[in-house]
């Protein structure tokens, strides 16, 4: 691959003179890349004369596809032409790349490295990947495509895409071609890689990729080391994930609340909340602000443990800190005092909803119903069913659950 530095630094000395201040407008896409690659447009002289006349002329049978009349003028084509052509119909990817491989079957020498550099910004935006990748994969056998700023980040869009698009087969094949010409995907890559690796639901294959990144020498950032320290959690690993959370620091990172809730949640589903509870005076401490997700998770776990008094007094504590409490807030209240079989206390905190203008939703009603019905007011709880259909919420199977339980109780009594 050294053998051919010089045609990687030619590459990379153009580039550097390319102008990249005009972005191709592209279509906003949910999935869309958050940093777009710009095209180039090297600081050429415009067209000019017969330059100009020709570039009007091979336009206008390129767009109209009269690929004849191209034929009889191709004698003409020059790369500065060419790159000027390109630049015109850049908003049409597909006549783009056929007039490039038409010109490839021509001649190809006149599709040079910032012909093909254009043409790769033009398919990247309108996210036509796998043509880019070939292109790619040719040029670089080639001996043509180096490490430069703009190379690598094609390269890096393309293992980004295949990475939110969880085609995780192309993004690891990905991950290991650019790996093989020397040069890697930013961090923010890799987290996405990382994140679309989580639903897959294997922390084996999310912390093996994360140690490849450490072997390669990409540095995490807060985001990285947040979604591992998460994957160790739920890998029973709370040990790992605790310690990579006191290595932050080494790392230059400063922890997040959202770095604390991952490890508070991590204590609270392997049963510490004290331990979780101390983190929360920890992260006070070290002037990151709890937020309502704190509050939340605590919460639930102290539920869990019908400490209900010590989840309470959380409520209060948001309250005085201005944390506002949310939906998931109160249900998870409202949830612990019905399994509690106080559904007093449930349903002044549903009262308390409505004061506070929280919306309730069906999670919150099936746990009021479900507190009604364990100590047998069997009409509020069919009460409450009929406000699910005046607030226009759907009954699920939690609600019928309840409803059952509450009755078989009753026929069993009866007997």
């Amino acid at each position: 691959m050294m053998k051919n530095l010089s045609q990687w630094r030619s590459f990379s000395t153009f580039l550097n003179k390319t102008d990249l201040k005009n972005p191709i407008e592209t279509p906003i896409r949910s999935n869309r890349i958050t940093n777009p690659i710009l095209l180039p447009h090297r600081t050429m002289p415009p067209a000019k004369g017969q330059d100009s006349d020709f570039i009007n002329v091979a336009h206008s049978h390129l767009i109209r596809s009269e690929w004849d009349k191209l034929n009889k003028i191709s004698s003409g084509l020059s790369p500065f032409r060419i790159k000027h052509i390109l630049l015109k119909a850049h908003k049409d990817y597909v006549i783009s790349l056929e007039f490039f491989n038409w010109v490839e079957l021509k001649n190809s020498k006149l599709n040079t490295l910032d012909v093909i550099s254009i043409l790769l910004h033009i398919l990247t935006k309108n996210r036509k990947f796998k043509s880019a990748e070939s292109i790619m994969r040719r040029t670089i056998e080639m001996g043509y495509l180096g490490m430069c700023e703009s190379s690598l980040r094609v390269f890096d869009a393309l293992f980004k895409t295949h990475a939110h698009m969880k085609k995780f087969r192309n993004a690891s094949d990905c991950f290991n071609w650019m790996k093989e010409y020397g040069f890697y995907p930013t961090v923010e890559s890799c987290n996405a890689y990382l994140s679309a690796l989580c639903s897959l639901g294997r922390s084996d294959i999310f912390l093996s990729f994360y140690r490849e990144m450490r072997r390669c020498r990409i540095s995490p950032n807060v985001y990285t080391v947040n979604m591992v320290t998460g994957a160790y959690c739920k890998a029973d690993r709370l040990d790992l994930g605790v310690e990579l959370f006191k290595d932050m620091e080494g790392m230059g990172l400063a922890p997040s609340v959202v770095s604390y809730n991952t490890l508070i949640n991590g204590c609270c589903g392997t049963g510490l909340w004290s331990s979780a509870v101390k983190l929360k005076s920890a992260m006070e401490k070290d002037g990151v602000r709890p937020n309502d997700a704190t509050y939340n998770t605590l919460m639930y776990a102290l539920c869990k443990e019908a400490k209900m008094h010590e989840a309470n007094k959380l409520l209060s504590e948001m309250r005085s800190t201005d944390v506002a409490p949310t939906t998931v807030t109160y249900n998870t209240l409202i949830n612990g005092y019905s399994e509690a079989g106080n559904s007093e206390m449930g349903m002044r905190l549903f009262e308390e909803m409505s004061v506070a203008g929280v919306d309730a939703d069906i999670l919150t009603y099936n746990a009021v119903i479900l507190g009604l019905c364990k100590q047998g007011k069997t009409k509020k709880a069919a009460y409450m069913v009929k406000e699910l259909d005046r607030k226009k919420l759907v009954p699920n199977s939690s609600t019928f659950a309840a409803l059952i339980s509450h009755y078989r109780a009753m026929c069993e009594k009866q007997s």
